[in-house]
C-alpha cells in the first residue's frame, strides 16, 4: 500500500470528539430488539457536555443469550453497569444478586451495577422516570383514574410509581391475563387506598390511558387499544421511544385527545442513571 493510500485511511484528530482510551468507563443498554433505544444518543451527549470519560453502548442479546451476557458483565472491570430494556427486565430480576426494595416490589430490573466480589445490584427507575415525565409536561397523576395496558417490567414499574403518586384507580390489561392479575395482587398487598383491577375498564371516565407494551415499535403493529373509544380529554401516553410518534399517539391526536410521548420517560431518567451508576465522579478534572 502506498504512503498516500495509507494516509487516506488514517483517522484524523477531531478536537470536538471525546477520546476513548484505556481509562474510558463502559456502560450500555441490553435489549432485543435494540435499534429503538435512545439511551446511547442521550447519554453520550450528556457525557460530552459534562466531561465524563465514559461511553454508552447498545448490546443486542436474545433471551437465550442474555444470562451469558450478564455473567460476562460481572467480570468486566471497567464496566460501570448497564440498563435493560424489552424483553429482559423480568429475567434481569432473577439474574442479579441483590435488589433494591423498589425492584423487589415491581418484580423487574432495568438498571444493574457491579458491587463487591463480582456481585450485581439491580434497581428499576422506569416508573420514577414516567411520573417525572408526566409532571414535567403538566400532567399530575394524583387522584387519576388510569388504564395501563401491559404488565411487563416497564408496566409493573409504572403501576407501582402511579400508586406512590396517589392515583385513585388503576385497571391493568395484558395479553397474559395471569400476569395482569399478579400485578394487581402486588398492588393490593401494599394496602393503600388505590383501587386496582385486572382487565379492561369502562373506557369512559378515564384520565390517563397508557401503552406499556411493545406494540407500536413496528409499522405494521396493531394498536394496543382504540383511543377513539376514550373520552377526548383522556391523556394517551406511550412508553415507546422510537418512533417518537407511534400510530397510537397519532390516532389519539387526530381525534383531539392529549398525548404524551415515550421519550419523556427516558429524558427524566437521566439523573437516576447518574446517581445509580455514580457517573458524576467520572468527570475529568478541569484543564
Amino acid at each position: 500500500m502506498s504512503t498516500e493510500s495509507a494516509q487516506s485511511i488514517t483517522p484524523q484528530p477531531d478536537d470536538t470528539a471525546r477520546p476513548i482510551s484505556g481509562q474510558t468507563v463502559l456502560i450500555g443498554t441490553v435489549g432485543d430488539p435494540i435499534t429503538q433505544i435512545r439511551a446511547p444518543e442521550l447519554m453520550n451527549a450528556w457525557f460530552a457536555k459534562n466531561g465524563i470519560d465514559a461511553v454508552w453502548l447498545p448490546f443486542h442479546a436474545t433471551a437465550e443469550s442474555f444470562p451469558t451476557l450478564v455473567n460476562g458483565f460481572r467480570h468486566i472491570r471497567n464496566l460501570a453497569g448497564f440498563t435493560v430494556t424489552v424483553p429482559h427486565k423480568p429475567a434481569a430480576y432473577r439474574l442479579v444478586d441483590r435488589l433494591t426494595e423498589r425492584a423487589r416490589r415491581v418484580g423487574a430490573v432495568n438498571v444493574v451495577r457491579p458491587v463487591e466480589n463480582d456481585l450485581l445490584l439491580g434497581d428499576i427507575v422506569d416508573g420514577e422516570g414516567f411520573i417525572r415525565g408526566l409532571r414535567a409536561r403538566g400532567h399530575d397523576p394524583h387522584g387519576a383514574n388510569v388504564w395501563l395496558v401491559g404488565a411487563g417490567g416497564a408496566g409493573a414499574a409504572i403501576a407501582m410509581a402511579l400508586v406512590d403518586a396517589g392515583i385513585a384507580r388503576i385497571a391493568i390489561s395484558d395479553i397474559d391475563a395471569k400476569r395482569a392479575a399478579e400485578l394487581v395482587s402486588r398492588i393490593d398487598a401494599i394496602g393503600g387506598p388505590v383501587k386496582a383491577a385486572a382487565g379492561a375498564p369502562p373506557t369512559r371516565g378515564l384520565d390517563i390511558a397508557i401503552n406499556a407494551t411493545p406494540l407500536g415499535m413496528k409499522p405494521d403493529d396493531p394498536l394496543p387499544f382504540d383511543p377513539t373509544s376514550l373520552d377526548r380529554r383522556t391523556l394517551v401516553a406511550e412508553v415507546i421511544m422510537k418512533p417518537p410518534r407511534t400510530a397510537l399517539l397519532e390516532a389519539a391526536a387526530e381525534r383531539g385527545s392529549p398525548t404524551h410521548e415515550g421519550r419523556h420517560m427516558l429524558d427524566q431518567q437521566v439523573q437516576a442513571y447518574v446517581d445509580f451508576f455514580g457517573l458524576a465522579k467520572l468527570a475529568r478534572p478541569a484543564a
